[in-house]
């Protein structure tokens, strides 16, 4: 007889809610109607969707969905399940419903990257000690696997360093200001009008969604909670199209990047870092070769060595395919029984400011084309005790003036932040072209 797959249970039906139908609810929705059997096959036992929690029963929505499923009631809606999926986003209700369906012994599948961000371990807690799950394979990277493999593949390893480009409509933009060489305004425009960026922006170009990933990402790699004000931040509006060329012609790739690394403390014990803000890349890093919306996670790990996790970061379907691969595999632990994953975060580490973590800079500096120059610049980098790796000179269209961009060797971020501002106090400079860090290469 051949095997054709997992035998249904046909004694036991896994009851799911969804609430939320918007782009990834509704083609959640859909492929749970379309392809409801298969996933029943895999999960082995019979998967129904019991009902759908909207805010307006009459909203147009990207996929038609059976009035009859349709709720206002999310609360009602929760009792009847056995599984819930939270696809509605932000804090609330989100987080009351997640709380109410946790409490009510149901599993939650959520893609909520904001709400784990900021109550993460609130919600962890909850699950713990009721003995339900919380996954949430979605809410960092769309598409692509990373919270399985790091909570459950690399569970015996450890996590030295995580790398990613987690946000698509700033590599969107990146990407054509490298490529195309527009401007970062046009840059954003077109991204707006091709779908990449909303209406609203700020939450991906100020670097908000990317640190709410980079929270995530440190608080599981590093078995330790990673509150989301203890990353630091920068967007990328300040990035020129001077700088792009300017990495270009230095080997580099500028990306927006959440890092998340171990490193050492003050005081010579192990601590973390989780940080956000655009980097330059060596041309020959994986990670520069991530074009368009596409996102990445670059993760180093002790035995392991190197891994890349690679693909589509957003979009309705593709985020409904990381939900739904949580959704199966949570229910073929109902059926087959015995207790579920709990987070780790035990490890207790210490997260450092982001002034006190090792980096490199890239200085461009506007300066007058005289004597003396670089020996006054030089001793402003000895100072603050910052040794220079590399010197470039250009000149400009002014005979009076020049350009010098300078790598830097590593120093604290606090250092080099100091440098700067000497170096823009000195009357040969005039003006600071650009500043950005290093990551991704050797020393």
């Amino acid at each position: 007889m051949e095997w054709k797959g997992e035998l249904v249970n046909e004694q036991r039906t896994v009851k799911v809610a969804l609430l939320g139908a918007g782009s990834v609810g509704s083609q959640v929705a859909r492929l749970l109607l379309e392809d409801g059997e298969e996933f029943s096959r895999r999960a082995g036992a019979k998967i129904e969707l019991v009902g759908i929690a909207v805010r307006n029963l009459d909203s147009k929505r990207d996929v038609e969905l059976p009035r009859e499923l349709l709720t206002t009631d999310a609360e009602n809606l929760i009792l009847q399940a056995d599984f819930v999926i939270e696809l509605m986003g932000g804090i609330s209700p989100a987080r009351e419903l997640i709380t109410q369906a946790l409490e009510s012994g149901a599993d939650v599948v959520t893609a909520n990257k904001a709400l784990l961000a900021s109550h993460g371990p609130e919600l962890f807690g909850i699950a713990e000690r009721v003995g339900a799950q919380l996954h949430y394979e979605a809410a960092v990277a769309g598409a692509i696997p990373i919270i399985r493999p790091l909570r459950e593949n690399l569970a015996g390893d450890r996590i030295e360093r995580i790398l990613g480009i987690v946000n698509g409509t700033t590599n969107y933009i990146l990407d054509r200001m490298y490529s195309k060489g527009d401007t970062f305004e046009e840059s954003l425009r077109i991204a707006t009008e091709l779908g990449y960026a909303e209406a609203d922006p700020t939450a991906d170009i100020e670097g908000y969604d990317a640190q709410q990933k980079a929270a995530i990402l440190a608080s599981i790699a590093f078995h330790t909670e990673v509150p989301l004000e203890q990353v630091h931040r920068e967007g990328i509006t300040q990035v020129t199209i001077e700088q792009i060329d300017d990495a270009k012609r230095a080997g580099f790739v500028v990306k927006l990047l959440a890092i998340c690394e171990r490193v050492p403390g003050a005081d010579g014990a192990e601590a973390i870092s989780a940080r956000v803000y655009p980097a330059l890349v060596p041309e020959a890093h994986p990670l520069a070769s991530v074009h368009g919306g596409n996102n990445a996670v670059f993760v180093e790990a002790a035995a392991a060595g190197p891994l890349m996790f690679y693909g589509a970061g957003a979009g309705g379907i593709q985020t409904a395919s990381a939900v739904l691969g949580d959704l199966v595999s949570a229910a073929r632990r109902h059926v087959l029984g015995g207790p579920g994953l709990g987070e780790s975060m035990d490890a207790n580490l210490t997260v450092l400011d982001s002034g006190e973590i090792r980096t490199r800079y890239h200085i461009a500096l506007g300066v007058t084309d005289a004597p003396g120059v670089l020996a006054e610049v030089a001793r402003t980098f000895a100072e603050h005790h910052v040794s220079v790796s590399t010197l470039e000179q250009a000149r400009t269209e002014d005979d009076h003036a020049a350009t010098i961009v300078i790598v830097t060797h590593l120093a604290t971020d606090g250092a080099l932040q100091r440098l700067v501002e000497s170096l823009g106090e000195l009357d040969v400079v005039t003006r600071i072209a650009g500043v950005l860090r290093v990551e991704g290469g050797a020393e």
